[in-house]
């Protein structure tokens, strides 16, 4: 499982590309053992969006949460109403989750393989901006685990969370939607919670179903 440099202290980077490890290969050849050896666990992020719709070319991002597995600790960001004023719409916003994105070594989603994560890219590049090249942040697909491990009427979030009683799923009201699109600050706001929710019941879902499929990641 590859980890992120960008999410590493100077030594500690040091120690990742040129450390060698007990097989006698580099810890960037082998990083199972650097997170062995070094008893360094990869830091996970349980990431969701929301957007004005669901394409990134007539469509723009309104806020994004980051939530840090095991800790109260969040990353978000939500957009400005002077920036949907000036035409700038979610650039700010963007270069915000970038940064943050590279503060993790493994980022988790539910359908965002799909959605979250091209969504992004094609809004970074829309912007003109880098997004983390392949390799950098890996990726879990929560979505798939659920679809391969169990038999649902519907793969949904609300679907499998609801049927393991896991609690917080709500849906946003449609004027909430109309007006946060505008900048309303009230709506934002409330569809920023909605986000939270969307993350903290991800992480309880991941770990009740993360031990039946294989730990492995791909690039975001």
């Amino acid at each position: 499982m590859p980890l992120n440099p960008h999410n590493m202290k100077a030594k500690e980077m040091r120690k990742y590309l040129s450390g060698r490890c007990k097989h006698g290969h580099l810890y960037c050849e082998h990083p199972n053992c650097f997170i062995t050896e070094q008893s360094r666990p990869p830091k996970i992020g349980y990431l969701d969006i929301e957007a004005g719709g669901l394409n990134a070319n007539f469509d723009y991002m309104l806020t994004y949460v980051i939530k840090t597995r095991d800790k109260k600790e969040y990353c978000y960001g939500i957009i400005d109403k002077k920036d949907i004023m000036s035409y700038d719409f979610d650039k700010k916003l963007i270069k915000q989750l970038i940064e943050d994105l590279l503060k993790y070594d493994i980022i988790v989603t539910y359908f965002g393989t799909r959605y979250d994560i091209p969504f992004i890219r094609s809004r970074a590049l829309s912007h003109g901006m880098k997004f983390p090249v392949f390799g950098t942040v890996q990726h879990k697909d929560v979505y798939y685990m659920v679809r391969n491990k169990m038999k649902l009427h519907k793969s949904s979030l609300e679907s499998a969370t609801n049927f393991l009683g896991i609690k917080g799923k709500d849906h946003v009201k449609g004027n909430f939607w109309m007006r946060a699109k505008v900048g309303d600050t009230k709506a934002l706001k409330y569809v920023y919670s909605h986000n939270v929710k969307d993350v903290e019941i991800l992480e309880k879902l991941h770990k009740k179903i993360e031990v039946f499929v294989k730990n492995t990641t791909r690039s975001i």
